[in-house]
């Protein structure tokens, strides 16, 4: 392999020669091996739109000049566009305050632009990284506009498959509202309710725990972008933080404002677990209702036997020919790790000190994996178990008798 040396205000780092990231990016990947699990695609496009927008402002406002920001805006391009990709090689979890891959994506772009300027990879006198890509920006300030960014775009993919469940629950509570069966109170025999009363109650709570999350990621949409390092804007020429924003809300597509008090989107990450709290609140909710549907469809034989649910692959290895709540059991799992996040996010929430809470990347770390986890399984969840199960009639009559 060929290499070239990169430097650094540390030194020279020798940086494969093919490679787009520089000096900082290959120390950091020396020290970072935590997760295996490099950027998370939302958090390098909210990466990169950040830096686009920070460039045409600092043209706007004649804080850099229009061949370099206009480099940096092309080279932001051709990574929105899908290239580039795999050269963002930095851990989910890394530095405090995610100065690690704030970097990693200030030397990529970089040396994009630098190619788009006819120079070679490292040669940061006609376009550097700090001086230039990060121009009025620092860590603390891009890193939590990228964690709000990044959660906006995986909840516009969250919610509708909430609504995909609700949408599931509400269709059988109608299937089954003529169905009588015995309610249940201590695990103990009650009065009786129907099926349909009990699968819209399940509904309700859904629709309720959806609500909460679309209230909560309001307060994302406020932004910490122009505080800069520690939430009073130094370093950001007259009029950047107003349209570096507007430029950021118009290419992430988002609804997104300045936070009026810079220094708390810097030294608070309120929002942040406010989210994480409401997906939370929705795992202890689902997993409830798959806890009902694995009791309610236990047996058939020696169980409650109440509800019938599909097949989706042979029960076990040994006894074949069991239905098994497959998916049920899976959606619990997803549940304990939405909470055991949830735990995470809360802990790194008040693990802030003064000006700075630097525990960033495993906050988003934590609430992108249960938004993925979410968004990904619940229309299984819903479209292969919740829209296949049945009701036996005969047995839930039985038990009323």
């Amino acid at each position: 392999m060929k290499f070239r040396l990169d430097q650094d205000s540390l030194g020279k780092v020798k940086i494969p020669a093919d490679a787009y990231y520089g000096a900082f990016t290959g120390r950091a990947i020396n020290q970072y091996h935590v997760t295996g699990n490099k950027a998370h695609k939302n958090l390098i496009d909210a990466f990169v739109m950040i830096k686009r927008s920070a460039a045409v402002a600092n043209m706007k406002t004649k804080a850099i000049d229009a061949k370099r920001g206009k480099a940096i805006v092309s080279a932001c391009d051709k990574i929105l566009s899908g290239k580039f990709i795999d050269q963002f090689v930095v851990d989910m979890i890394n530095s405090g305050a995610g100065t690690a891959f704030n970097m990693n994506s200030n030397e990529v772009i970089s040396n994009v632009a630098l190619e788009i300027l006819h120079k070679k990879k490292g040669q940061y006198e006609f376009l550097h990284p700090n001086d230039h890509v990060n121009m009025s920006q620092s860590s603390n300030d891009t890193y939590p506009t990228a964690m709000h960014v990044a959660i906006l775009m995986n909840l516009k993919e969250t919610i509708p498959a909430i609504e995909i469940l609700i949408k599931s629950l509400s269709k059988k509570a109608k299937e089954f509202s003529s169905f009588k069966k015995i309610g249940r109170t201590h695990l103990m025999d009650a009065l009786p309710i129907t099926l349909g009363s009990e699968f819209a109650a399940y509904s309700t709570s859904i629709t309720k725990a959806k609500n909460n999350i679309v209230a909560a990621q309001k307060e994302l949409q406020n932004v910490a972008l122009g505080g800069t390092a520690v939430g009073n804007g130094a370093n950001t020429p007259r009029g950047y933080r107003k349209i570096a924003i507007l430029e950021l809300g118009k290419i992430s597509k988002l609804t997104l404002k300045p936070e009026q008090d810079m220094q708390f989107s810097l030294q608070s990450k309120l929002p942040i677990a406010n989210v994480s709290s409401a997906l939370k609140n929705l795992a202890l909710e689902i997993g409830k209702i798959a806890n009902d549907i694995r009791l309610m469809a236990s047996g058939p034989i020696a169980g409650l036997a109440e509800l019938g649910i599909p097949a989706v692959h042979a029960g076990s290895s040994i006894m074949p020919g069991k239905v098994n709540p497959s998916l049920a059991e899976c959606m619990n799992m997803i549940c304990f790790n939405v909470i055991g996040n949830d735990t995470a996010v809360s802990y790194a929430a008040q693990g802030g000190q003064f000006e700075l809470n630097v525990m960033l990347p495993g906050m988003l770390k934590s609430v992108l994996e249960s938004t993925d986890m979410l968004k990904n399984f619940l229309p299984i969840f819903s479209g292969n178990l919740i829209d296949g199960l049945t009701a036996n009639k005969q047995k839930l009559q039985e038990n009323i008798e």
